[in-house]
């Protein structure tokens, strides 16, 4: 019969290789990451990864200590993804300000820039109909 000890040992080895793994697949998430979400999402990953890592050394080792690491760990790179959110959130907004008491998000129309010409091409725009006419101008069912 197998010793508890050697499947242990066993277990604990595959974790790491399955560790590795994730962790050189996330790294390259993180160089290779299109998007700054991507990027922030691979982050967390890798905190996720380290906390795996420190749980089988906590388990191979013996050591309890290392399992309020991996707990700490985890609360850190909460708080970090959090922050990185906020920021990403914060700098998709820069040219918009909120209102003293309001939402964030603006939800009047924007102004148009450009001269007489602009103005009333968007405005002749707004006031189409789905027949690309005016609104109201037999643009409805034929019966």
């Amino acid at each position: 019969m197998i010793a508890p000890e050697t499947i242990i040992q066993a277990a604990c080895n595959f974790a790491l290789v399955v560790l590795g793994v994730a962790f050189f697949l996330t790294v390259y998430r993180v160089v290779k990451g299109p998007t700054l979400p991507d990027r922030v999402l691979s982050l967390d990953m890798l905190v996720g990864i380290a906390i795996g890592f420190i749980a089988v050394i906590a388990i191979r080792t013996g050591y309890t200590l290392y399992i309020d690491i991996a707990i700490s760990l985890g609360l850190v790179g909460f708080l970090a993804t959090v922050a990185f959110a906020r920021f990403i959130l914060a700098r998709g907004l820069v040219a918009e300000r909120p209102l003293e008491d309001g939402p964030v998000l603006r939800t009047e129309k924007h102004k148009v820039k450009g001269g007489k010409k602009a103005k009333a091409a968007a405005a002749a725009a707004g006031g189409k109909g789905k027949s690309g006419g005016p609104a109201g101008a037999g643009g409805g069912r034929r019966k």
